[in-house]
């Protein structure tokens, strides 16, 4: 196996495991919301799935975009 293909191997390894861990976030959030009894905590844990919701949106586009090649 080539440098370059591992290279881009392990990129995308980390892209998919960002995505993993934004879902993750996404979950323990609606968890936090679904089960507080106050509104600090529904609203905590609504937060938490924005940003993580977010995080998946924004965090792998930006490092695909950061890691493309220059030939393209």
């Amino acid at each position: 196996m080539s440098e370059d293909v591992a290279r881009a191997r392990r990129r995308w390894f980390v892209i998919v495991l960002v995505r993993l861990i934004g879902v993750a976030g996404a979950v323990f959030g609606v968890v936090l919301a679904s089960r507080g009894v106050a509104w600090p905590h529904k609203a905590l844990g609504a937060a938490i799935v924005v940003a993580a919701l977010a995080m998946i949106a924004i965090v792998p586009a930006g490092l695909a975009h950061r890691w493309r090649s220059g030939g393209e």
